[in-house]
């Protein structure tokens, strides 16, 4: 049923503008950026029209130039960073973690079905604040509110105390997740890349968040069974480290078009 729904609704979304100017419909592209809200969206449209016409003359480019190693950097970081907070491992897991610290099997089943709400409730949460407050800004904020909830959690199992605030500190790292790498991740993969190797790119991100998903995964449970607390103080410390690299590196692509951001990253 989900999936059904979601074919339904893809019939609402409209075209890309930058397909459809590849593909000779600038009107309709017209209509799309103003759809979408540029401000001004003549002078948006002709920036995608030089673009393509310069891309057309371009022969498909290998990824791995250094020209790109910022994009790659960023890429690669921000899906490795996205399980590095330990969001799939703590979902996967999450019965797991709960009656290890002491709840009944059914009350673990009931507050996951609860995580599970939250993480669907702040997701639509993110997707209201990506384009106010801006994508660095979302990691920012979300890198320090996990690392604090992750630093609770760990607390609670090394002290083995507080049990009751376990499924608080869970909510929080939640909503942080979700408001954060949750809703930021794929938008940013799309941004930082030209046209022209921006297929390639996305795989690559994509690639990095699959693998890092897989291999925390499956070392989650053994770690976890000789330290309840390890695991969470490791992930708090991973987005402790994502907090600066994002702070030093990451640059803003809110409100901005693509354009602008290749020129931004010095790929355009």
């Amino acid at each position: 049923l989900p999936s059904l729904f979601f074919l339904i609704l893809l019939y609402g979304i409209p075209r890309s503008s930058r397909w459809l100017v590849t593909t000779n419909q600038t009107d309709e592209a017209l209509e799309v950026l103003r759809l979408m809200g540029s401000p001004d969206s003549e002078a948006e449209l002709q920036e995608i029209i030089d673009s393509v016409h310069l891309e057309r003359g371009v022969a498909q480019e290998s990824l791995f130039q250094w020209k790109y190693r910022l994009p790659i950097f960023l890429a690669v970081t921000i899906g490795m960073f996205n399980q590095l907070s330990g969001i799939n491992a703590i979902l996967y897991y999450s019965n797991f973690i709960f009656a290890s610290a002491g709840f009944s099997e059914s009350s673990a089943a009931l507050q996951t079905v609860g995580v599970g709400l939250v993480n669907l409730l702040a997701t639509f949460l993110g997707m209201s604040l990506i384009d106010k407050w801006g994508r660095v800004t979302l990691l920012i904020v979300g890198a320090a509110g996990m690392a604090a909830a992750l630093s609770g959690t760990a607390a609670i199992f090394y002290l083995n105390a507080h049990q009751g605030l376990l499924i608080w500190m869970l909510v929080a790292f939640i909503i942080f997740f979700a408001i954060s790498q949750g809703s930021v991740i794929w938008v940013y993969l799309a941004e930082v890349f030209p046209s022209r190797v921006r297929s390639k790119g996305q795989s690559l991100g994509s690639s990095s968040h699959w693998i890092m998903n897989a291999a925390i995964a499956g070392v989650f449970p053994t770690i976890a069974a000789k330290s309840q607390g390890l695991p969470f103080a490791f992930f708090a410390a991973m987005m402790v480290v994502q907090l600066v690299v994002v702070l030093v590196v990451y640059p803003e692509t809110k409100a901005i078009s693509l354009e602008q951001i290749q020129s931004k990253l010095g790929v355009s």
